[in-house]
């Protein structure tokens, strides 16, 4: 037997699986068809999956006789003739529930697999075509963007430092505030405003950039320009270019340059570097920045470490790779965390650790005794990706009354889960989905906030208020065993599939307040401790 879509014969077959009378000859036809034809695939989930809906509601039909002669629940004796009661011995019954499991399961896997192919063939896009890589005490006028991350076609405002921009052809453009630079492509560019300096490798030759004086070619170079009110000059310090000016196209090659103005004609210049010194040496004034701004953080840190209110305060700081104690730096330090697993990494800065938690087993034990009204917790992490249902950032070992599970879940949702006293007892307070498959590798500020005197939890995420949620969980709250990056799962169910909960990324500091810390204090944790490199996302 051979079925084809759409026709009479896929109709009468599909309806025998929903009634449970398929043969064997039908089940092996549909196979056939299913394994090839997407359209008869649709089809039959659709029909399939609305006869089970329909048959899953008693509400729709008088009743169901379950066996010969019985009287339908709720029918008050009145036989149901809307319903044909099927008469299958036992062990017919039997085989075809076999076959239509069997069919079933066979559907189930070819769904699954196109439905796969279908979303691995779409994918994650993204209309990026450059980066911010490094920056220099910038200053937005725009909305900042954060350091790492992808750059969509657009206007960039820097109001005062430095930033260098990498395109996706490879070229590197360094921009001095004040400057506008709009991204149109991986090898385009416009600036209206402001100084710049182009480096441009043969991968990218033909990267251009525009101004409203002229349009620059590269061929292979290095230039500067300096765009202000009605002018543009063009200083090529390596190779040639090609600048279009007006309807003249003309050729400079290294050590020349060329000046345009609106109401005169062109002229030509000789390139002078010293206009454009402040833009070069980029990676070491950032790495001198970046040095400054972590002896500023660890001056920060020790008077942090003076809070009372402070339980643990994790700084990743001063540990050898074989060290397996976590130094607990608060002042009313619970103990010291010990470490299983993980590796040592760069933190926020280039001299700085950070523990980065990799597989199933990574994770940092830690123990707070104490009853506490509120808590607040805070982390700086960098997420790898978000490989399991529920991946934790904090959470106590136990379901006791009072504990807490901190976790970022797969869609990138941020969630609290608060246990209640009883069984059953809990709740999740859980953000709209906020992290992004763009922000991966990036260093982000997470913090919770649980205040039991008003009955809120708020979620932040570098150092704003991203959620705010009533709480319905009484005080007191409390930690016991926890740990970070995993949990133990201390009696839960060995075979629920979310137990395992390991966190994939890099975490660079962690802190646990047995308080609610304002938003205020929040933004000042974020503020002040944030690298020099993420100075380009200031609030």
């Amino acid at each position: 037997m051979k079925l084809c879509f759409p026709s009479p014969e896929f109709d009468d077959a599909v309806a025998e699986v929903c009634h449970g009378s398929v043969s064997e000859e039908q089940v092996w036809a549909l196979n056939a068809l299913l394994r090839g034809d997407p359209a008869a695939r649709d089809e039959y989930i659709f029909r399939v999956e609305l006869h089970s809906r329909l048959a899953s509601d008693p509400d729709l039909f008088l009743g169901t006789p379950t066996e010969e002669g019985a009287t339908p629940s709720g029918s008050n004796g009145a036989s149901a003739q809307n319903v044909v009661p099927l008469r299958v011995s036992r062990h017919g019954r039997k085989q075809m529930l076999g076959w239509v499991g069997a069919l079933a399961a066979c559907v189930a896997v070819l769904a699954s697999g196109w439905w796969g192919w279908r979303t691995q063939r779409k994918g994650t896009t993204s209309k990026a075509v450059a980066m911010l890589n490094r920056v220099v005490d910038a200053q937005w006028s725009s909305e900042a963007p954060r350091l790492g991350a992808p750059l969509d076609p657009g206007w960039l405002q820097l109001k005062s430092g430095l930033a260098q921009i990498v395109f996706y052809s490879g070229a590197r453009v360094v921009i001095e505030g004040p400057a506008e630079l709009q991204i149109i492509s991986p090898g385009d560019a416009s600036c209206r405003m402001g100084k710049l300096t182009a480096e441009v490798p043969p991968q990218a030759r033909g990267f251009r950039i525009a101004t409203p004086q002229m349009n620059v070619t590269d061929l292979g170079t290095v230039f500067g320009l300096d765009v202000r009110e009605g002018t543009t000059e063009l200083h090529v310090f390596k190779g040639r270019v090609e600048a279009a000016i007006g309807t003249a196209m003309q050729g400079l090659q290294e050590g020349s340059g060329a000046v345009a103005e609106d109401l005169r004609p062109p002229r030509l210049i000789s390139a002078n570097a010293a206009r454009f010194t402040s833009l070069f040496n980029l990676q070491d004034k950032s790495e001198a920045a970046e040095s400054s701004q972590y002896d500023q953080w660890r001056v920060t840190s020790r008077r942090l470490n003076q809070d009372p209110s402070l339980l643990v305060h994790f700084d990743f700081e001063h540990a050898t790779p074989s060290d397996w104690q976590l130094h607990n730096a608060s002042s009313e330090s619970a103990s010291d965390g010990t470490i299983v697993g993980c590796q040592w990494v760069e933190g926020r800065w280039p001299t700085k650790q950070a523990l980065e938690f990799r597989g199933v087993s990574d994770r940092v034990r830690l123990s707070v005794p104490g009853e506490f009204t509120s808590l607040t917790m805070a982390a700086w992490v960098r997420v790898q990706g978000l490989d399991r249902q529920f991946n934790s950032l904090f959470m106590c070992d136990s379901f006791d009354a009072g504990t807490l599970h901190w976790l970022i879940r797969g869609d990138g949702v941020l969630g609290l889960t608060v246990i209640g006293p009883g069984a059953g007892n809990y709740q999740i307070v859980a953000t709209p989905s906020l992290l992004r498959l763009d922000q991966f590798g990036m260093w982000l500020h997470l913090a919770v906030v649980l205040d039991g005197s008003t009955k809120r939890v708020t979620h932040y995420v570098n150092g704003r208020p991203v959620s705010e949620k009533m709480l319905k969980i009484h005080p007191p709250f409390r930690i016991g065993t926890a740990e970070l990056g995993n949990w133990n799962a201390r009696g839960f169910p060995d075979n629920d599939p979310s137990m395992i909960r390991n966190f994939s990324g890099a975490m660079d500091e962690f802190c646990l307040f047995g308080r609610a810390l304002p938003a205020a204090e929040i933004l000042a944790l974020y503020s002040s401790d944030r690298p020099q490199r993420e100075r380009a996302a200031a609030p």
